[in-house]
């Protein structure tokens, strides 16, 4: 049900179509454009010269910063116009021109960004992209259409991800890094054409990952990188041994559906 709530507060030499939903306490800075199928949640932060149209929803507690643009429409040519949306989960943070597209029919329809995330400045979000909860996209990092993210990861400044890329949860992209393959979970990855570079152990430290567990990991790699036959045969081995739930995790994803094979220690 549209409508703008009496206690949101918008700026005189703003631009909401009244078609807009708008919760209690939010803001809508001036210059900032606001369309017809939008659904801003309670105490959201828009500020000024600011655009938010298609079929989007803003989750509560979000701020977007000037001259970001949410909800314009897929850069793929494939795309006809069809109705397909994107929503933004509670309590993030996307930064001075940002860019974060709807879905394509294609690709689900639907471009999802979670809870907590910081999307810094410059940064790309495609079309069909699924990204987790408390992601970091450093400055102008970038996803392509139908990449999927996982909790927790963090993309270093001017890095980049293939179409149809999985990132999992908890790993680190370097900076200036173009990743093609699919990333473990709790990797790091690193140079020009990135490259499995271990575990990512400084963000491991700071979620307070028992030294079991990272021990753990630390093997599995290192059957992954060393035993015989195929990657996915070496995995399910791990996996037949394994106490451990981030192992597991591990295991899951390499085992899951890939469109663009994995980046392998």
């Amino acid at each position: 049900m549209s409508g703008i709530h009496p206690e949101a507060r918008i700026h005189p030499q703003a631009v909401v179509d009244p078609g807009a939903t708008i919760g209690a306490g939010t803001s809508v800075g001036p210059f900032s454009i606001i369309g017809p199928e939008v659904v801003l949640g309670e105490r959201v932060d828009i500020r000024s010269h600011v655009v938010v149209t298609g079929q989007t929803s803003v989750g509560d507690e979000t701020v977007i910063f000037p001259f970001a643009v949410i909800g314009e429409i897929p850069q793929d040519l494939k795309f006809g116009g069809e109705k397909t949306s994107l929503e933004i989960g509670a309590r993030c943070r996307i930064r001075e021109h940002a860019t974060l597209n709807t879905g394509t029919e294609g690709g689900g329809s639907l471009t999802k960004v979670g809870d907590d995330c910081l999307i810094m400045a410059g940064a790309h979000v495609a079309h069909d992209c699924m990204v987790g909860n408390r992601v970091i996209m450093v400055n102008n990092s970038a996803l392509a259409g139908h990449c999927h993210v996982g909790d927790d990861a963090i993309l270093g400044g001017l890095s980049g991800a293939h179409q149809w890329v999985r990132i999992g949860e908890g790993a680190i992209i370097g900076g200036l890094t173009m990743v093609t393959a699919d990333v473990l979970p709790y990797a790091l990855v690193q140079g020009p054409r990135g490259h499995l570079d271990g575990l990512n152990l400084v963000g491991l430290k700071r979620r307070g990952v028992d030294r079991k567990d990272i021990n753990a990991l630390r093997v599995a790699l290192q059957v992954l990188r060393q035993d015989e036959g195929s990657f996915k045969e070496r995995a399910k081995r791990v996996g037949e041994d394994s106490d451990s739930a981030y192992v597991d995790q591990i295991v899951e994803f390499i085992l899951g559906d890939s469109d663009r094979g994995f980046l392998t220690p």
